[in-house]
């Protein structure tokens, strides 16, 4: 849908032009904000008081701004907000999280389609153990403990398969796509510092 015509119809109110608003945007800023939050519950309650907000302020919409620059901005804003409330309890230090949000400002919607469908055929050329350990981590959000447990296998193990898929996703993808993996996945942990 054109982005003009889906912010008319945003709105007028309409509700199926929010679904696929949702539809469109939910995947990818819950992956960005899991970068900034290192939390699955906090991302995901950012992401909807985003969509909420939007929802919300749909008549101050304006066409001639980027919708996605919005809802990235809207998530960032959002998780400062949370971040103030939770100084604490947030891992990631404050120039992390501005880094991340100056990749986003900088890289367009259709660019970022196509570096996330790249990555993910080479999600698929993993090792099978090493793929089925990296997709319950980094897609399905389980901690190492769980894939363990689902797995039968030591949270060691589980480590040295994320790094590993980590490993062979940058060799395979060279310097170009660390932005992307760093977007969709964020970074393993022990890269973090």
């Amino acid at each position: 849908m054109d982005t003009k015509i889906l912010i008319k119809n945003l709105r007028d109110g309409d509700e199926k032009s929010f679904m696929y608003l949702v539809d469109k945007f939910h995947r990818r800023l819950y992956a960005y904000c899991l970068t900034l939050t290192d939390d699955h519950a906090t991302a995901e309650d950012i992401i909807q008081n985003v969509f909420i907000n939007i929802w919300h302020f749909r008549e101050k919409l304006d066409s001639k701004y980027s919708l996605q620059s919005l809802l990235y901005k809207s998530v960032y804003n959002e998780f400062l907000k949370e971040y103030e409330k939770n100084k604490s309890v947030m891992l990631l230090k404050h120039s992390y999280y501005e880094s991340i949000n100056e990749i986003v400002k900088k890289t367009d919607e259709e660019a970022l389609e196509k570096m996330i469908t790249l990555v993910t055929k080479e999600i698929k050329k993993l090792p099978k153990k090493c793929r089925e350990v990296f997709i319950l981590s980094k897609k399905e959000g389980l901690t190492n403990m769980e894939i363990s447990n689902y797995l039968s296998i030591s949270i060691k193990t589980v480590e040295a398969h994320i790094s590993k898929a980590f490993s062979i996703l940058r060799e395979r993808l060279g310097d170009e796509f660390k932005t992307t993996l760093f977007l969709l996945f964020g970074l393993p942990k022990q890269s973090i510092n």
